[in-house]
């Protein structure tokens, strides 16, 4: 165990000799990666949106606790499945299962795209995750396998960085395939992943020769194949493991609120007219361009949320590689339990203000304390995995993922729904002020309530916001999701003492 805990803290090269150092498969890797999440985070970025859109919009019409059930299932499909996975790509090969998920995940945008209701986007996020999860062994485990201890910090940044310049791009595309019809998103996801199998042509998976031998060996009787769950169980029973993996759940349930509830918030309380009048004047830009990039309302006075939340991906795409750079200066604990304080700091700041500019400065937070964190938990796993079961380990990965973002994915949106609901909030003031009756209230479709309360008292959409939320504890969903990151981050410290504490006795 001391050995392997060694292993995760190595000494790493240079900025710019690491960088020369990573090899031609790696940049194949982070290119099908980009592509991959390009399309993920096209329906990812606005599947909340989507979800809370009256149906008179084209969207789903339902509310934040059944959008969190939806979440729930997601989360689990994709995040348990790998912990089975990735030893089946260590055997079988990571190509052979890098393009059963590429048909996979294009059946799963395919049903979004034509059954626009609660079951249809159901099966068709059940269908996506299952690909997903097929998708991540092979490629993680064919970025473990080229690259080394020495370079592994760039590695894992620069790959982090290609993940987010299609983070960057999908919501973007999403933004402008949603104006003309929200099923455009989806069938423009489809035909993106497609790019994959272009990409699958140019792809060589390093250590295929030892893994064919190896089956040969099996075969011929030369050498015995255990069983694959038995396996499994028995590295996950190494304590170093099984407990680095809980730990980290905390911090996935953190992390996942950015994307499943803060779409939410953004969309419903925070007023970014301030942060188009700082840039373009009052009365905002008329450029398409413009309008296209930072994802504004046809108008162009207003930043949509799917907008706001891409200056997390834009900031990564543009700088991960030196803040992996930073992060390889440090123990990799170290640099863990920093980027947890930065993003739970965020967290705080995400419920304490409508201003525009607020939101953006926790957005940037954020991002910095997921480029010092995130990376740095598969670059570790990936250290001390065995050799011959790299993707094993980063299918266990998954399993803080699994546990942190199921729970986050029911509990998230049923806290916004009890804390931070606009729509109810909105229903409230109505039956106060006696603008309805009873009956009439609980007629309105799902999602219309503040249009209503809008156009019942003839006041500005924008103070009735900040009179709601002056009078709500919208802040407390953040508060609570704050909390869990404050204790994520002592636990990363007390395991980083306790991985000290090990290696000193070894040595």
């Amino acid at each position: 165990m001391s050995t392997d805990l060694k292993q995760a803290e190595v000494k790493q090269l240079g900025l710019f000799a690491a960088i020369a150092s990573l090899s031609y498969v790696f940049w194949v890797v982070g290119g099908m990666e980009m592509i991959e999440r390009l399309a993920y985070y096209g329906v990812k970025a606005v599947a909340t949106l989507y979800a809370k859109a009256p149906s008179s919009e084209g969207g789903l019409g339902i509310d934040m606790n059944e959008f969190g059930t939806i979440l729930m299932v997601w989360a689990l499909v994709q995040s348990v499945i790998p912990v089975f996975t990735g030893g089946l790509s260590d055997r079988y090969g990571y190509k052979e299962t890098i393009a059963a998920s590429t048909i996979t995940k294009i059946v799963g945008y395919v049903i979004m795209a034509m059954f626009a209701t609660y079951w249809g986007f159901f099966a068709g996020a059940v269908v996506l995750a299952t690909g997903t999860a097929i998708f991540k062994p092979g490629i993680q485990g064919t970025l473990v396998k080229s690259t080394t201890p020495q370079n592994s910090s760039m590695a894992w940044g620069v790959f982090y960085q290609t993940v987010n310049i299609g983070g960057f791009m999908g919501p973007l595309l999403a933004g402008y395939m949603r104006k003309m019809a929200w099923s455009n998103v989806f069938y423009a996801c489809a035909a993106i992943i497609s790019l994959n199998f272009l990409m699958l042509l140019i792809y060589k998976e390093p250590g295929k020769a030892e893994r064919l031998q190896r089956a040969d060996d099996v075969k011929a009787g030369r050498l015995e194949q255990g069983n694959l769950l038995k396996e499994s169980l028995h590295e996950l029973a190494k304590p170093h493991v099984w407990l680095y993996l809980l730990i980290f759940s905390g911090f996935w349930f953190m992390f996942n609120a950015l994307f499943d509830v803060l779409p939410a918030h953004l969309d419903d309380w925070v007023d970014t007219r301030d942060i188009v009048a700082t840039l373009f004047g009052t009365k905002g830009t008329d450029s398409e361009l413009i309008k296209f990039f930072i994802v504004m309302n046809p108008e162009g006075t207003e930043i949509r949320p799917e907008g706001m939340l891409n200056l997390n991906a834009g900031l990564i795409m543009l700088t991960c590689f030196m803040f992996a750079w930073l992060s390889g200066r440090m123990r990799a604990t170290s640099s863990m339990v920093l980027g947890t304080l930065l993003a739970t700091i965020a967290i705080f700041l995400s419920g304490h203000s409508t201003a525009g500019w607020f939101s953006v400065i926790a957005i940037l937070t954020f991002s910095v304390g997921e480029m010092l964190s995130s990376p740095k938990f598969s670059e570790y796993i990936g250290n001390f995995a065995p050799s011959d079961k790299k993707a094993m380990y980063l299918g266990f990965s998954q399993i803080p993922l699994a546990i942190g973002w199921s729970l986050e994915g029911k509990i998230g949106p049923a806290l916004y729904g009890h804390y931070a609901s606009k729509d109810r909030f909105a229903r409230e003031l109505i039956g106060e002020r006696n603008l309805l009756d009873v009956a009439s209230i609980a007629k309105l479709p799902k999602g219309e309530a503040f249009d209503h309360l809008v156009k019942l008292t003839g006041e500005d959409p924008f103070a009735l916001t900040q009179l709601l939320y002056d009078t709500h504890s919208v802040d407390m969903v953040w508060n609570i999701m704050g909390v869990v990151g404050i204790v994520s981050a002592i636990g990363i410290w007390m395991y980083g003492r306790w991985v000290l504490t090990l290696t000193n006795k070894s040595a």
